[in-house]
């Protein structure tokens, strides 16, 4: 449902820090994650990780039980090098290849999960539902998600494919009554090309199974 081989090409032919979405310092993530106070010892999922500099930041804050996920096995090579670099030990934590509107995860594992830029890029209403319903399943009751998207002033596009674009009560309309809308965030990301990109922050916590 999502696009493997293009992501899979955009991996393997730019730098890491060369994609519009890069962050050297993911700031508003790393504030939403603290602000869920998680033990060290949670399950914490990156969706759509790609090669973020997200992981090691969470290895900096002493979090250990974390699955890294992308479409792009490229992308995930170069996660781990960049892990690898930090004198990280990547096998200690679970990597997964596939597509989140596809992949089976396990039920109700999660303490948090975390996306952002993944979302917006699902422009069929079929392949929403898809997500949320892993995202229902894999999410442990009381569990909380981040989700970041491009605001409603975004960009239409984004790596030559549209987007969705989405205000909080377009957020909280679509995840449904499942999820309760804690706290919101709004970012003007600047792109490696000196541009920006109008991002919103909304963090959920589940609260019915």
């Amino acid at each position: 449902m999502m696009n493997q081989s293009h992501w899979e090409n955009v991996y393997q032919n730019k730098p890491v820090n060369q994609v519009s979405w890069f962050q050297q310092n993911p700031k508003v993530s790393l504030e939403l994650i603290e602000h869920a106070r998680l033990p060290k010892e949670a399950n914490i999922i990156d969706v759509g990780s790609g090669a973020t500099r997200l992981i090691s930041e969470l290895v900096a804050l002493g979090f250990y039980n974390v699955t890294v996920l992308d479409i792009s096995r490229a992308a995930l090579a170069k996660a781990k090098a960049q892990l690898k670099s930090l004198h990280r030990d990547v096998n200690t934590f679970e990597w997964l290849v596939g597509d989140i509107t596809q992949i089976d995860l396990d039920i109700e594992k999660y303490a948090l999960w975390h996306d952002r830029a993944v979302f917006h890029f699902l422009t069929e209403r079929e392949q929403r539902q898809a997500y949320i319903r892993n995202l229902h399943s894999s999410l442990k009751k009381n569990g909380e998600f981040i989700v970041a998207t491009f605001s409603l002033d975004g960009p239409e596009k984004c790596s030559g494919l549209p987007v969705v674009r989405y205000d909080v009560e377009g957020l909280v309309k679509t995840f449904g009554p499942s999820f309760e809308l804690l706290e919101t965030k709004t970012e003007s990301h600047q792109t490696p090309f000196d541009t920006e990109q109008a991002f919103v922050y909304c963090r959920f916590k589940k609260i019915r199974s």
